[in-house]
Parts: structure tokens; C-alpha cells; sequence
């Protein structure tokens, strides 16, 4: 009933994140505003999302995201009536992607943390949390082609309408869904107690917290280059609204190439390994973006780009996921959302800005480069951390959790 629900509403989402891009950009044409509604959408997950995990982990994280499914369709529902009625007001647009902003910050955490609660076997929680993120890039990749489709044939209003809609079936598989509430919600500590212990936790396990930076400099410095994607689609390729969702549609194709190899993983060690190479994988495809002479290549560099994003940030998700102490999971997930999509905002409008003065392409192919010293740094680390294995925490085993 998740996997349904979740499917429509994702799909509805990637074709309303399309068209907003698009639309701010046809309005104001300033790639600093991209960079500003990118910045807005995603920056409380990096403020809030230490205390979303702390609030998760002492509430029904079910009912919880009941309620933030609501909010959503709240906020789905303003902004639809802002575009359907004509008033293309920029400064609302991106109030309302702020209020969508703070929503999130606790919806995905509450969706990252029932994984465990929805499987029966522990076993299985890497491929769950594979076929999740498989849900979801496969919506990133027939999303933006259908948002492609309604922009040149029905029209804006139509894309934000039915996200608006996407949220009746989810909510009503939600209630469909029987789950029990996790055991020990009772609160103990004050919350600002809990925030400093599962920041000690965080910090304390040398190996999660490195993945957790690594995956912060990728989320700060690399994975930007998304939001240039509409000034390569209308001004270096010349294209339309329908090539800016093609754009989208390779980087997604290439995450699902990487979510059906992840979601056949069943290897908990080699996680570490994966998610070296895919952050090699992910800097090259880069580059190839920033250097690409012509419309093909640069497709050729979404894809691979897409393969190692999606990778990189699921291989660190299952890791986390299945070493976290039980009463921790929440607080760490916090720290792995906040990394991913937290930092991504500060990004964004980093890029907005510097996109205003410098060549587009050479600043993404300057990522791509950068990404090569992230991985650098990150081998460095870890080679330091395999001269003092003192300085590790024993993981936390899949068996153990099924327990």
C-alpha cells in the first residue's frame, strides 16, 4: 500500500518540481532565482532535520506522516490555485516552496525510518530501501517526460493540479495500512537532551560519520548541477520546455540503473566499497555534462551522473539504516537527510549565483573535478581510520536488528 501510494504521488511531485523550475525561469529568466527556489525548498531540511529525527523517534512516526501527507496537500493545493487562477507571483511561489520545505524536513525522515517498521524480515530492509529509492527514480524519470508532455500541450496549471490530486490516493493507502506504534515512545529526556545525544552518537561512530561528511561535500559542491539544467536546455542546447524534461529523465534513467543494482545487493559489507565507486561515477558524469560539445554527449553524462547520485546516497542510506541503534535510527537518519538534501540548498544558490558570472559549462565541469578531490579526501580518511581500528564503533548488524 506504501509502494502504491507513494508511486502516484511521487510521479505527481517530479511533474510539479519540473514545471516550477520551468516557470520561474520563463518568468523571471535569472538563474539566481533558480537558485533561490532550490535554496527555499530545501533549506529547513538542514535546519530542522536534527530535531525532526528527535521528534520521530519520540512519536508514532506513522501518525506523523499522516499528518505531514495532509500539510502536503495543503500546500500542493495553494500553490495549484495560484498558477490555475493566473497569478504568477514569483515572491509566492517560493513562500509556498518554503512551507513545503518545512514539511519535508519530517515527512522524508518519517518515510526513511517506517522502512524498518514495514518489513517483516530485517534481512530485507537493503532491498526495501532499494525498491524505495527505485520508486523514486523511476518517478524522476517518467515525471519530468509527462511534465515535458503538459507544458506544451495542457499547460502549467495542469501539472500543479494533479499533484495536487496525488495526495487523495496516498492518503488513502496510508489508512488502508495497518502499523503498529513502536514501543518505548514515551519521551525520557527534554528533546534539546536528546539532539546532543544523537549528536554524540553521530559523531562517536567514526565510520558513519565520515560517510555522512562525504556525502555533505557531494550534496554541497556536486549535486547542484541539477539546477543549472534549465539555462543547458534553453540556452546552450536552444531547446524547450520539453528538452529541460529530458534532461531530468536521463539523470532519473541512470538512478534506476543504480536502484535495481542496489536493490539486488545483499552484501551489507561491500556497502562501503559501493559507495566509493559510485562517487567516482557520479564526479565523471559530471564533467562529461560540463564538457559535452553537443546534446547527445551531455545525455550520456546525465545518466552516468544519475547512476553514481543515486548510488552514492542509497549505499550511505542502507548503511546507516542497518548499523543505527534501534532508538537512534530516527536521529541518525536526521544527520543522513540533512547531509543529502540539506546542504544541497546552500549549493544551489552558491551555483545560482556563480552561474550569473561564469561560464555554465565550465562551472559544472569545475564540480565534476572537485568531486574527484571529494573522493580523495574521503580515502585519505579512511585510511587514517584503518591505522587506528581503535578509533571505530563495532557496527551494528542486520541480525541484531531483527532482534
Amino acid at each position: 500500500m506504501f509502494f502504491y501510494g507513494q508511486s502516484v504521488s511521487l510521479l505527481a511531485t517530479w511533474i510539479q518540481k519540473t514545471a516550477v523550475v520551468w516557470l520561474v525561469y520563463r518568468l523571471t529568466g535569472s538563474a539566481l532565482l533558480l537558485g533561490v527556489v532550490t535554496f527555499v525548498s530545501l533549506i529547513p531540511t538542514l535546519i530542522l532535520s536534527p530535531y525532526a529525527g528527535s521528534y520521530i523517534d519520540r512519536h508514532d512516526g506513522f501518525k506523523v506522516m499522516k499528518n505531514t501527507q495532509k500539510a502536503s496537500l495543503l500546500q500542493a493545493g495553494a500553490l495549484a490555485g495560484i498558477v490555475y487562477f493566473g497569478f504568477y507571483n514569483v515572491a509566492a511561489i517560493i513562500f509556498l516552496s518554503l512551507a513545503q520545505g518545512i514539511i519535508n524536513a519530517f515527512d522524508v525522515i518519517c518515510r526513511q525510518s517506517m522502512m524498518v517498521e514495514m518489513v517483516d524480515d530485517k534481512a530485507d530492509l537493503p532491498n526495501a530501501i532499494a525498491m524505495n529509492s527505485t520508486m523514486s527514480n523511476m518517478a524522476r524519470v517518467v515525471g519530468p517526460a509527462f511534465a515535458g508532455v503538459m507544458l506544451t500541450t495542457l499547460g502549467e496549471d495542469f501539472c500543479f493540479v494533479s499533484n495536487f490530486l496525488s495526495y487523495l490516493p496516498v492518503l488513502f493507502c496510508l489508512y488502508l495500512m495497518k502499523i503498529n506504534p513502536r514501543e518505548n515512545n514515551v519521551p525520557v529526556n527534554n528533546i534539546m537532551d536528546d539532539l546532543k545525544a544523537g549528536f554524540k552518537y553521530i559523531t562517536s561512530d567514526k565510520e558513519m560519520i565520515g560517510l555522512i561528511m562525504l556525502l555533505s561535500a557531494s550534496s554541497l559542491l556536486l549535486a547542484p548541477f541539477t539546477t543549472l539544467m534549465p539555462i543547458f536546455a534553453k540556452d546552450l542546447f536552444h531547446g524547450t520546455a520539453g528538452t529541460f524534461s529530458l534532461f531530468e529523465s536521463a539523470i532519473g534513467v541512470g538512478s534506476v540503473i543504480s536502484a535495481i543494482y542496489m536493490a539486488r545487493l545483499t552484501a551489507i559489507n561491500k556497502l562501503i566499497r559501493v559507495t566509493i565507486v559510485a562517487s567516482l561515477i557520479f564526479s565523471v558524469g559530471i564533467i562529461v555534462i560540463g564538457v559535452a560539445g553537443n546534446i547527445s554527449f551531455a545525455l550520456l553524462g546525465m545518466v552516468v551522473g544519475g547512476c553514481g547520485m543515486m548510488a552514492q546516497s542509497s549505499s550511505i542510506n542502507t548503511y546507516i539504516q542497518t548499523h543505527a541503534r534501534p532508538e537512534m535510527r530516527s536521529r541518525a537518519i536526521g544527520y543522513y537527510v540533512m547531509a543529502y538534501l540539506g546542504i544541497s540548498p546552500i549549493g544551489s544558490l552558491m551555483i545560482g549565483v556563480l552561474a550569473e558570472w561564469m561560464n555554465p559549462r565550465e562551472l559544472v565541469a569545475m564540480e565534476g573535478v572537485i568531486g574527484l578531490l571529494i573522493v580523495g579526501a574521503y580515502l585519505f580518511y579512511r585510511k587514517r581510520l584503518s591505522e587506528n581500528p581503535a578509533t571505530r564503533r563495532p557496527f551494528y548488524k542486520v541480525i541484531e536488528l531483527a532482534n
